[in-house]
């Protein structure tokens, strides 16, 4: 048999891609807030402006004061399709009461440190508090542990 006749049964390499063998896109419902195309050094979430109808003025300022800037409509085009007619008036980017904001990433991770910190000590606080209370003639805790035994067990 000569080489030329075992290249001739084969494929080429050039139809055998990536794209050929992976799996389909599998069906997923779609998100409830549109996602804004990423920005370096940017973190996006959506702030609660107002609840069924009824403005939420102090969630909204606080969290402006936090540091959250709110994303305006002529700088975000992908999500003009998303936004109402009357909210795409104001300027800002607004769904169902919830308003686009960005803050620069390092704030947020500062934020979050802030707020891990914060939990912690209150953890220990309630911790320290309740451990004044134990009493070794009468612990609070308990070591409890599981056994797993075959046979008969024990009479």
């Amino acid at each position: 048999m000569s080489n030329s006749n075992k290249s001739g049964n084969r494929t080429s390499r050039d139809t055998d891609t990536r794209e050929t063998n992976a799996r389909p896109k599998q069906w997923q419902p779609a998100s409830l807030l549109p996602t804004p195309d990423p920005e370096d050094g940017y973190t996006f979430r959506w702030v609660r402006k107002s609840m069924l109808g009824i403005d939420d003025p102090s969630n909204f300022s606080r969290k402006v004061r936090e540091g959250w800037e709110t994303c305006r409509i002529e700088d975000h085009a992908e999500m003009k399709i998303s936004v109402s007619a009357e909210a795409a008036a104001s300027g800002l980017i607004e769904v169902g009461g919830l308003v686009l904001c960005k803050m620069p990433t390092e704030m947020v991770e500062q934020r979050e440190a802030y707020y891990q910190k914060h939990g912690k000590a209150q953890m220990d606080s309630v911790d320290n508090s309740f451990m004044k209370e134990n009493d070794p003639r009468m612990p609070l805790f308990k070591d409890r542990d599981s056994r797993v035994t075959f046979g008969r067990g024990s009479k």
